[in-house]
C-alpha cells in the first residue's frame, strides 16, 4: 500500500453537499493563497499540505449535481454554504449517480424542493460499479459526507471502499471506524480509516468541552449542561426527523460527556441539534449553559452563544483526516488510526482530552508516534 509521498492525495466524495462544497473549495484556496491561507489548522503534516488534495470522483443523488463536474456540482441547490473560493473549475470529475438506500428519507422528500433534495432519475449506481469507479480512479480515501441516519448507504459505501482497498475518513455519525466489527474488517484487509463524525474546527462541541475542562481544572462541581443548536442547511433540515438523530446526538453527548471527570446523569445533559431555521442557511447557532458549584457548594452558571459557518467549520479538518489517511497508508497502517481520530472525530475508536489528542496527532504526522 506504500505510495509515492510525492503524488497527489487521491480522493474520491459521498455526498456532494455543503461540506463538500466547503472541502472543495477549500482546496483550491489553499492552492491560490499558499502560506497566506487563513484558518488551516495543520498547514502541513507528515510533508503534505491541504493543496496536494486531488478530487478524483464524486457520489451523489440529486438531479442538480448528478452529471456535472465536481467543481459546478458544488454550487448547486440545496447548497447553501458560504462562497470563499470561485475559481473552482479545476476540479472536473464527474458527479456520479449513487445509490439511494437511506440517503434520502421520506421527510426530506416533502421539504420545500430548493431547500431539500431533487432525486435524479438516471439509474442508481450499483455496488460493482461503486467499487470498479473506485478502482479505475486510483483513489486512495473515500470521505463520507452522507445525509445524518444514512446507515445503510455509509455502509454500503464502506464495503465499496473496503473492496476497491480504498481508506474511509467518514465525517458523519453513523459508527464505522468506532465499530469494532468494521474496525477489524478495515484492519484485516490493511487499510487505515478515520472517524466518525467531525469534530468542527471552532464549534460547539469543541467550546463545550473546552468550558468543562476548565470547570474540572478549577475544581467546579458541574451538575447539568445542555447544547441547544440550531442551523438552516440540508443537515438540519434532515434532522427533523427524530429517527435520524439518535446516533447524531449520542456522538455529541459522548464527546461532551468525555472531557468532564464525572459523567452526568442522562437526565442533566443534553446536545444536539435543536430546530431548522431556513434563513439561517448554512449559519448554526449553539447555546451552551452549564451549571454547578463553586467552593462551598455555592451555585453558579455560565452561558455562551457561538455561531459559525457550519460547513467550512468541518471542511478544515476534513483537510487534516485525509491528509493522514495518506500518512498511513504510506507508513502500511491498517485499521483506526487512533491518534489522529481522537482529535478530529467527535466519536472515535478511542476518546482522549483535546490537549492529548493534539499531542498525539502532531507525534503521528512527524512519525514519532
Amino acid at each position: 500500500m506504500t505510495t509515492d509521498k510525492k503524488a497527489p492525495i487521491r480522493v474520491a466524495i459521498a455526498g456532494v453537499g455543503n461540506c463538500a462544497s466547503s472541502l472543495v473549495q477549500g482546496v483550491s484556496y489553499c492552492k491560490r493563497m499558499g502560506d497566506k491561507a487563513i484558518g488551516v489548522s495543520f498547514p502541513e503534516l507528515g510533508g503534505y499540505a491541504p493543496s496536494d488534495i486531488e478530487f478524483v470522483a464524486a457520489f451523489d443523488v440529486d438531479a442538480r449535481k448528478v452529471g456535472r463536474p465536481l467543481g459546478e456540482a458544488i454550487m448547486a441547490e440545496p447548497n447553501c454554504t458560504a462562497i470563499f473560493e470561485t475559481e473552482v473549475s479545476e476540479h472536473k470529475a464527474k458527479v456520479l449517480r449513487g445509490p439511494d438506500l437511506d440517503g434520502v428519507s421520506a421527510f426530506m422528500k416533502n421539504q420545500n424542493p430548493h431547500r431539500a433534495f431533487q432525486v435524479s432519475p438516471e439509474p442508481q449506481m450499483s455496488k460493482t460499479e461503486v467499487i470498479e469507479v473506485l478502482k479505475s480512479s486510483n483513489a486512495e480515501v473515500l470521505i463520507i459526507f452522507l445525509p445524518v441516519g444514512s446507515i445503510d448507504a455509509v455502509e454500503f459505501y464502506a464495503e465499496c471502499a473496503l473492496q476497491a482497498g480504498v481508506s474511509i475518513v467518514n465525517g458523519i455519525p453513523v459508527f464505522i471506524v468506532s465499530n469494532p466489527t468494521w474496525a477489524k474488517r478495515f484492519e484485516a484487509a490493511g487499510i487505515p480509516v478515520l472517524g466518525d463524525d467531525f469534530k468542527a474546527q471552532f464549534g460547539a462541541t469543541i467550546m463545550h468541552r473546552a468550558i468543562a475542562q476548565l470547570a474540572d481544572m478549577r475544581g467546579v462541581q458541574i451538575d447539568r449542561t445542555y447544547q441547544l443548536n440550531v442551523g438552516g442547511n440540508t443537515d438540519f433540515l434532515n434532522m427533523m426527523d427524530g429517527d435520524r438523530l439518535a446516533m447524531k446526538r449520542e456522538s455529541k453527548t459522548e464527546a461532551v460527556q468525555e472531557s468532564m471527570k464525572t459523567r452526568l446523569a442522562n437526565d442533566e445533559i443534553r446536545v444536539g441539534p435543536s430546530d431548522y431555521v431556513p434563513w439561517l442557511n448554512d449559519r448554526k447557532v449553539a447555546y451552551i449553559r452549564l451549571e454547578g458549584r463553586l467552593f462551598g457548594g455555592v451555585s453558579t452558571s455560565v452561558e455562551m452563544r457561538l455561531e459559525v459557518e457550519d460547513s467550512p467549520n468541518a471542511a478544515a479538518e476534513a483537510l487534516a483526516a485525509i491528509r493522514c489517511a495518506r500518512i498511513a497508508r504510506d507508513r502500511g497502517m491498517a485499521g483506526p488510526v487512533t491518534a489522529a481520530s481522537a482529535f478530529i472525530f467527535k466519536h472515535p475508536p478511542v476518546q482522549m482530552g483535546d490537549e492529548e489528542a493534539y499531542r498525539k496527532m502532531v507525534e503521528f504526522a512527524d512519525g514519532n508516534a
